[in-house]
């Protein structure tokens, strides 16, 4: 039996084992696999493993961007929920600060009244006190140097971070502000610690990412060129381009400002689409400072943009060359008249200037819950990394 049982073991390939000898070495296995499972969960994860899940981070917003420092704030956004970043506790409750690993600053709000800033890290101060903040008042009538230079020390690793969406021709105060206050800067700057555009464009996946079609209907484009200005100042550049340009061709102007036709802002993209043309002009002219106005103004609403505002090869950084018509190409507003004259008459030509669509659709950023949400996600990839801003106006300014 055992010599039977050995050769059809030798055939098969068995041990030549008994029951019994199998049942043994089955619970050895067993015992033997479950020790390794136990010191297995008891070792750090292996780098080809599954990627945890990101450290938490709180980020607090010291103030909510142009709604004042008394107003009520709205509830913070999901970032897991509205832009897939996961580990984030967003907040405005000045009485977490030392619980925050980073702290957002508003530029317009922080030059804005006398200055507000945290209360120096482990000095007691009042429960009102603490709330609103350290403010001049609490350190005597100082200058404002002295007084941001002795803002005092901060929770461990925590950063602060300045935020500005504001071209440097409209963000007053900059001179101000002493160096090394703030750890990062948030901008549409591309150079920014933690950038955040206006928009941008990226691979399309699907037909009905925006702007959806190929094309835009040329059937609706009942006008030729639009503008849509809020803030009308005849000292600006593009106001000075706007006059020169409508003697040749008729601009339909919308907005608070100047001769424009009041447009409500859910109304903006549908209206805008109805043209062939739009003046995205900005405000200013500063590097990388370029707004809604084309990302949401033009190339969601359908129409050619026609820029004003950093130079040619600056745009091309951010988009392709043949989706844009600079004002710079032409040597005056009447032979960009004339040019826009002519694309009219051919649609062909007309059309070439969405190309793009085919591969690429538009994303406009969400203010102010995109920025706060990368802010936070930004955190969560530097780790412990340490950097302050030397100049801030220095390099703002440039």
């Amino acid at each position: 039996m055992r010599a039977r049982w050995g050769r059809r073991g030798s055939r098969r390939g068995g041990l030549g084992l008994s029951g019994t000898h199998l049942a043994l070495l089955a619970a050895s296995l067993l015992s033997t696999t479950l020790a390794i499972y136990v010191c297995w969960k008891q070792l750090p994860p292996l780098p080809w493993g599954s990627p945890s899940p990101p450290r938490p981070v709180n980020v607090l917003l010291w103030w909510e961007p142009f709604r004042g420092r008394h107003n009520p704030s709205r509830p913070p956004p999901d970032c897991q929920r509205r832009f897939n970043i996961s580990g984030c506790v967003l907040h405005t409750d000045r009485a977490a600060y030392g619980e925050a690993q980073a702290v957002l600053f508003h530029h317009r709000d922080l030059v804005k009244g006398p200055p507000d800033w945290p209360p120096p890290w482990g000095v007691q101060m009042p429960p009102a006190e603490e709330q609103k903040g350290l403010v001049m008042d609490d350190v005597g009538q100082e200058d404002e140097a002295e007084t941001l230079g002795a803002l005092g020390p901060r929770p461990p690793g925590q950063r602060w971070v300045w935020m500005n969406f504001e071209s440097p021709s409209h963000s007053p105060g900059l001179q101000g502000l002493a160096g090394n206050i703030f750890n990062w800067t948030l901008s549409y700057r591309a150079d920014s610690d933690i950038f955040v555009p206006y928009g941008y464009l990226y691979p399309r996946t699907h037909p009905s990412e925006q702007p959806p079609g190929l094309v835009p209907p040329l059937a609706r484009k009942q006008g030729l060129v639009a503008w849509v200005v809020s803030n009308w100042d005849e000292r600006q550049a593009r106001v000075r381009y706007y006059r020169q340009l409508s003697q040749y061709v008729t601009v339909d102007v919308f907005g608070k400002g100047g001769p424009g036709q009041p447009l409500p802002d859910a109304e903006l993209v549908h209206t805008v689409a109805r043209y062939k043309f739009y003046l995205a002009f900005e405000n200013s002219q500063h590097l990388d400072y370029i707004t809604e106005k084309l990302w949401r103004n033009a190339f969601l609403a359908g129409a050619v943009p026609v820029v004003l505002g950093p130079n040619r090869t600056n745009y091309e950084r951010f988009v392709p060359s043949n989706a844009f018509i600079h004002v710079d190409d032409f040597p005056s507003a009447s032979s960009l008249a004339a040019y826009l004259q002519f694309l009219d008459r051919n649609p062909a030509v007309y059309r070439g200037y969405f190309r793009w669509r085919r591969s690429h659709a538009v994303h406009v950023t969400s203010f102010w819950d995109e920025p706060w949400c990368l802010a936070c996600q930004a955190v969560q990839k530097a780790g412990d990394r340490r950097k302050s801003v030397p100049n801030l106006a220095g390099w703002f300014q440039q």
